[in-house]
C-alpha cells in the first residue's frame, strides 16, 4: 500500500482525480482521496457559476479585504459607485456564499447551531509573549480565473510569530478541511498551543472540530459575534495573501491555486520580513521562542 501511495502521489493533481472510481467497493472515496493526496470534496468539483455573480463576488472580496469593517449597506454603496447596481439582499446572499459577514455588532438574525457550544473569548488584555501560546484560524474566499468560480482557504496562524502553522484549500465550506488543517498543525509542531481562537462559524463550533482541541487539552476561545477584529492577526494575513499572491495571479484550476499558495506560504514563513517582528521572518521568531 505504501508503494501505491507513493506512485499515485507522483502523478499531477488533475490526473490523480481521474483515477478515483466512485463505484469501487474496495476502498471508500475518502480512503482513495487520502491515497491520492487530495481532499474528498475535490473529487466532485464541478466549477460552474453565474459569471456575473463571480464578478460581483470578486469585487466584494477586494472591498472587504480593504475595509473589513464595512457592512452590507456600505458594500452595496461601494459596488454601486463602481457601476454595479445591486440590492442589499443580493449583497447578503453573495457574502454568505463567500463565507464573510459584516464586522460590527448586529441583531442576532443567524444564530449558530444550538447543538454547538460557544466558548468565551479568552484573549482580552492577554500578554502574548511566546510561540504556541495562541493560535488563531479563519476562512477566506480565493478567486479562480474568470468563469471558473472560487475556492476557500483556511489557515492556522501562531499569533506571536505570525507563522502559518498549517493551511488547507477546499471547494466547499464543510468542516472537514478545517479539521484536516488543525490535525496537521497539531501533528507537525513540537508543542500544542495553550489557546486556540476562532470565530463562531459552524466549522469551528462543530463538535468534531472542538473535540480535536479538547482531546489535545487546548483551551478554546471564540470571538464575540460580529467582532472579527478580535482575530486581527488572521485578517492581516488575508490581506497579505490577497495582495501579494492572489490578486497578482489568475489561477486556472484548483491544483494551480494549491501549488501557488503552497509556494507563497513557504515564502511568507521563511523569507518574508515582518516589520512587527523586527524585520525577521515568522519562522525565525517561531522556532526561536
Amino acid at each position: 500500500m505504501t508503494g501505491l501511495k507513493k506512485n499515485l502521489r507522483s502523478l499531477p493533481h488533475d490526473q490523480r482525480k481521474t483515477l478515483i472510481d466512485t463505484n469501487d467497493s474496495t476502498f471508500s472515496i475518502t480512503h482513495q482521496a487520502t491515497l491520492l493526496g487530495i481532499g474528498r470534496s475535490t473529487v466532485y468539483y464541478r466549477p460552474y457559476l453565474n459569471p456575473h455573480d463571480i464578478l460581483l463576488m470578486n469585487t466584494i472580496d477586494k472591498i472587504y479585504t480593504n475595509y473589513p469593517f464595512y457592512g452590507k449597506r456600505r458594500i452595496k454603496a461601494e459596488l454601486e459607485r463602481r457601476g454595479y447596481p445591486i440590492g442589499v439582499k443580493r449583497v447578503c446572499s453573495l457574502m454568505k456564499k463567500m463565507g464573510i459577514q459584516a464586522i460590527y455588532p448586529k441583531p442576532d438574525t443567524s444564530s449558530p447551531n444550538k447543538a454547538h457550544k460557544i466558548y468565551p473569548y479568552l484573549l482580552k488584555n492577554l500578554n502574548i509573549y511566546h510561540s504556541n501560546q495562541v493560535w488563531g484560524t479563519d476562512i477566506t474566499y480565493i478567486r479562480l480565473q474568470a468563469g471558473l468560480g472560487f475556492v476557500y482557504l483556511v489557515a492556522i496562524l501562531d499569533w506571536y510569530s505570525r507563522y502559518v502553522v498549517s493551511w488547507r484549500l477546499s471547494i466547499s465550506m464543510e468542516t472537514e478541511f478545517c479539521i484536516e488543517a488543525l490535525e496537521e498543525g497539531l501533528l507537525t509542531q513540537n508543542k500544542n498551543p495553550d489557546i486556540f481562537n476562532s470565530d463562531q462559524g459552524s466549522q469551528f463550533t462543530s463538535l468534531d472540530f472542538t473535540k480535536v482541541l479538547l482531546d489535545h487539552q487546548v483551551q478554546i476561545s471564540m470571538d464575540g459575534r460580529g467582532r472579527c477584529m478580535d482575530n486581527i492577526f488572521t485578517e492581516r494575513l488575508w490581506r497579505s495573501v490577497k495582495y501579494e499572491e492572489v490578486y497578482l495571479k489568475h489561477y486556472s484550476s484548483f491544483p494551480e491555486a494549491h501549488q501557488n499558495l503552497k509556494a507563497y506560504f513557504h515564502f511568507y514563513n521563511h523569507k518574508r520580513l515582518h516589520q512587527s517582528l523586527g524585520y525577521k521572518t515568522p519562522a525565525e521568531v517561531h522556532f526561536a521562542s
